[in-house]
């Protein structure tokens, strides 16, 4: 997902779920997550191309 996000210019921040017992305990096996600048997720495991076409 990051590897498409950068291809296609979109700014994003990275972080390592399991290095935060709160993110591993919120998504678990949701990984990769991406969650919009509010919090609110937008997708998980794959990147779905209507929502890449959302954010650019």
């Amino acid at each position: 997902m990051a590897r498409t996000l950068a291809a296609f210019g979109v700014p994003f921040d990275e972080l390592d779920v399991d290095a935060d017992p709160a993110l591993a305990r919120r998504y678990g096996e949701r990984v990769p997550v991406l969650m919009d600048a509010s919090g609110a997720e937008l997708c998980h495991g794959r990147l779905e191309p209507a929502v890449l076409a959302q954010i650019q």
